[in-house]
């Protein structure tokens, strides 16, 4: 028999989450804080909650694709209540970019009450979500995550067990520290081309042939080029906030991050001018700024 699952959080990558599901037989139970979301969910042929204290007691899995940590624990502890609704045998899954202490003490905490949580980190954009393109990064229990390794088949096209609770959510900052980085290099790169006179559009184009080929020129390249920066799939507030995530990190390992210090301090000259909420491809415009483009 398929788990049923609720899944809290049906935005750019919840919603397709639930979608997946839905195709693949599952009983998706949707909350959001935008009633326009749930709706499509239940067009879908999702249900709605009628309050998110009712979850758990009706799913056997909770999804949460959540903005942050902070957010989680709040939704976990006053929404859901599921330390009061929470059953032993309830499964959590926080497919969030997860502060890993938070992250690890979230799960002891919820253990306590025979609920295990997996970090079920994901790393691919909305847009690869919508395809299955995306691969889970998981910490947790081993055989929690062997019970649930069906619903990552239903929602992505890989799955990979990380260890202990913490190191699903450790490992997505890893990944997404060097595709932050990659977004950079190849915004400075373009910016270097365009400033020695040659086509913008055709040097990408060459890039994406080369050596230095990575996956980011598909995703931002064109958006790079075209100044395309809204709709974002990708907000550039978001991303500065996985980028703090990533050097306190390191800044509670000793661990010299460099070239993501930089990185951070860009990010924030783009926030201070408003843009928080454009796409993170614009990272080109604090080069175009500096070159005087």
């Amino acid at each position: 028999m398929k788990q049923r699952i609720g899944l809290v959080g049906v935005g750019l990558m919840g919603g397709w989450l639930a979608r997946h599901l839905l195709a693949a037989g599952f009983s998706v139970t949707a909350h959001d804080i935008d009633p326009a979301k749930v709706e499509a969910i239940v067009k879908a042929g999702g249900k709605k909650a009628g309050s998110p204290d009712q979850i758990a007691p009706q799913v056997d899995v909770i999804i949460l694709s959540l903005p942050n940590s902070t957010i989680v624990n709040e939704v976990v502890q006053d929404s859901l209540k599921l330390f009061e609704t929470g059953r032993p045998g309830l499964i959590v899954l926080d497919a969030s970019t997860a502060d890993p202490a938070m992250s690890v003490e979230l799960a002891g905490r919820l253990r306590e009450k025979g609920i295990e949580m997996l970090d079920s980190t994901i790393s691919g954009t909305s847009e690869m979500a919508a395809v299955k393109d995306t691969i889970f990064m998981v910490g947790g229990k081993k055989e929690i995550y062997e019970q649930c390794v069906p619903l990552f088949a239903a929602m992505g096209r890989e799955w990979v067990y990380m260890g202990d609770s913490g190191k699903g959510a450790v490992i997505k900052l890893v990944v997404n520290l060097v595709l932050s980085l990659n977004r950079m290099a190849l915004a400075e790169g373009l910016t270097l081309a365009k400033k020695a006179g040659l086509d913008q559009l055709q040097a990408l184009e060459v890039l994406k042939k080369s050596a230095a080929f990575s996956k980011v020129m598909d995703q931002k390249g064109y958006r790079m080029v075209n100044k395309q920066f809204l709709p974002p799939i990708g907000h550039l507030a978001v991303h500065y906030k996985d980028v703090r995530l990533m050097l306190a990190l390191g800044a509670s390992l000793d661990c010299p991050l460099p070239l993501l210090s930089l990185n951070a301090q860009a990010l924030a000259s783009e926030i201070s001018k408003g843009r928080g909420e454009w796409d993170s491809s614009d990272i080109i415009s604090f080069y175009n700024e500096l070159a005087n483009i």
